[in-house]
């Protein structure tokens, strides 16, 4: 079984969900456009035809299966690698979960992009310094509180107690990623279950290797989670 992750080769973004599961699983996969570069990305993406992905990521699953969207294809791998419950009804509630995932990231990304993703942040600033205050007075409370009451489901430190699944390295990714974007912010806040979850997922050999290599790569002002002072509280 071959895995061929495809996302943009020099910004974690939602990419890096998919690579935490594949790295804390230690599943072999070839990150494509690290190795090829943005290029072969973009080429690769025009040559696909019928139900395509819309953007990257996507994974390739033996130069056959294509499949976008993160959300999915950690469904998918889950069930294929054992990071998941093993049972319906409760991979439906991490589904859910990573859904909610997703959508926390799509308001992150609006922060910094209130208007449109084809404008500068530099070109919406005002609108971008009302949506981080409304962001971080309201959106990130409610995003978290909702995780922080899903991992006391079964008392931690991962949502299903003592085994990870590809939730729990999300949510390690979107803790890091808040604390980088917004410090201040985030330093006032106080959610024990999270950090325990993250720092669970820290612990594991496998995403602690990963963490120290040069396949991790740093957050930056061209990813998702964006780090600019004016917009993290005082």
């Amino acid at each position: 079984m071959s895995y061929q992750l495809w996302y943009w080769p020099d910004v974690p973004g939602r990419g890096e969900f998919i690579r935490l599961a594949l790295e804390a699983a230690e599943v072999e996969y070839e990150d494509m456009a690290r190795e090829r570069g943005a290029e072969a990305l973009v080429e690769d993406m025009a040559s696909r035809t019928g139900f395509r992905p819309f953007a990257p990521p996507y994974l390739v699953i033996d130069d056959d299966l294509c499949i976008g969207q993160t959300a999915h294809i950690l469904a998918v791998l889950a069930d294929r690698h054992d990071f998941g419950a093993g049972d319906l009804e409760t991979d439906l509630h991490l589904i859910q979960l990573q859904l909610d995932i997703s959508d926390i990231v799509a308001e992150v990304h609006s922060v910094h992009h209130p208007i449109s993703g084809n404008l500068y942040y530099q070109e919406q600033m005002d609108a971008a310094f009302e949506a981080a205050h409304q962001f971080r007075e309201t959106r990130i409370p409610r995003f978290l509180d909702h995780f922080e009451a899903a991992l006391e489901h079964h008392g931690g430190p991962f949502v299903l107690g003592d085994h990870w699944t590809h939730v729990d390295t999300s949510l390690f990714q979107v803790m890091e990623g808040l604390d980088y974007m917004f410090p201040n912010q985030m330093r006032s806040l106080d959610y024990p279950r999270l950090e325990l979850c993250r720092q669970s997922v820290l612990e594991l050999d496998s995403v602690e290797a990963y963490l120290a290599s040069d396949r991790r790569l740093e957050f930056n002002q061209d990813g998702i989670f964006r780090h600019y002072p004016e917009l993290d509280s005082e």
